[in-house]
């Protein structure tokens, strides 16, 4: 389970939670413009944008969950069991596997609306990456600082939503999640007014009592409501650090706490990290379950003309600063 995040406060911050029960090795990963990208079936890409991200690295080839491009274009794929359903080879088609997704459209696409032009042509395919391990099924939020799209398929064919919010989560389909808003149209950051009778005095006995109702539990729909409320009511922040701060603020509403999720493996499910690149600056920023400092990567700090990737390990244990 996850939840991504556009926001906009002076630069464009995008980034995701990743919720899971363990992690597998996921570490922060440049891919410089002329490391080669091969596809199992469109071809050889020799050349494309630099991008960053957090990936896991396979035989040399990362799989990313969510980056950033240097054009300032990010996408995240999030878990969309039940519902997700990739396609055999079609021939006129651009067959792109699910795991390739990330970085074939990062690689040539600067803008949403690049994006969704190529996803004219685009058959997400059911190819794996091996034998032994399974496709993730996903959906995708894609958003450079102007828009932001989702992009789901379904048996029923490719569909690509505009999201004004720019949150997504898991299931329900985009626009089930978007319709269930109107469940809160109630919710406000401001004091409540006494709608239940004018028969009967009502106190304001606390701050915060215009958001009761807002849900607390850690479903995804839960979890798209919260995390929709918390960034469409967030100011825009006076500095670059104050924003990054805010970012993981509005994420951290939707953390999932160990203990709270039980798996039928006995295991927890928990917010394994967060996420936040500043797609401005090409920065990534990320926070573990086991470290709450705030890192950081910059991807204008290599040879993004290169050829290697640049692999950086998640720092996983606490940074505790003794002032005394």
């Amino acid at each position: 389970m996850c939840t991504a995040l556009k926001y906009v406060s002076g630069d464009f911050f995008f980034g995701r939670t990743l919720d899971n029960d363990c992690s597998y090795g996921e570490e922060i990963v440049i891919m410089p413009r002329r490391r080669r990208l091969v596809t199992r079936n469109a071809g050889t890409v020799s050349a494309h944008y630099a991008m960053i991200g957090t990936a896991t690295v396979i035989d040399g080839t990362p799989l990313y969950y969510d980056a950033c491009n240097e054009k300032g274009l990010a996408m995240a794929g999030l878990n969309f069991v039940g519902n997700a359903y990739y396609n055999e080879c079609e021939s006129g088609k651009d067959n792109v596997a699910s795991f390739e997704l990330i970085p074939w459209l990062l690689g040539c696409c600067a803008t949403v609306s690049e994006v969704k032009r190529k996803l004219e042509l685009v058959n997400i395919t059911n190819a794996t990456f091996s034998d032994s391990l399974p496709n993730a099924e996903l959906h995708w939020m894609i958003a450079d600082r102007d828009r932001a799209i989702v992009v789901e398929s379904e048996k029923d064919g490719l569909h690509v939503y505009d999201n004004d919010i720019g949150v997504l989560t898991n299931n329900p389909p985009f626009p089930v999640q978007m319709f269930c808003l109107n469940n809160y149209m109630c919710v406000s950051p401001k004091p409540p007014s006494n709608g239940f009778s004018d028969k009967i005095k009502m106190d304001i006995y606390s701050r915060g009592m215009g958001a009761i109702g807002l849900p607390g539990d850690v479903s995804s729909q839960s979890r798209f409501v919260r995390a929709a409320y918390t960034a469409l009511n967030s100011p825009v922040c006076s500095s670059c650090e104050e924003s990054i701060c805010q970012f993981f603020h509005i994420l951290g509403s939707v953390d999932q706490v160990r203990g709270c999720c039980v798996m039928d493996s006995g295991d927890y499910e928990m917010t394994i990290y967060t996420s936040c690149c500043n797609a401005s600056k090409g920065i990534y920023y990320y926070t573990g379950y086991n470290n709450h400092r705030i890192n950081g990567v910059d991807m204008n700090k290599v040879n993004l003309d290169g050829t290697a990737l640049f692999r950086y390990p998640m720092i996983k244990t606490e940074q505790i600063y003794m002032q005394n």
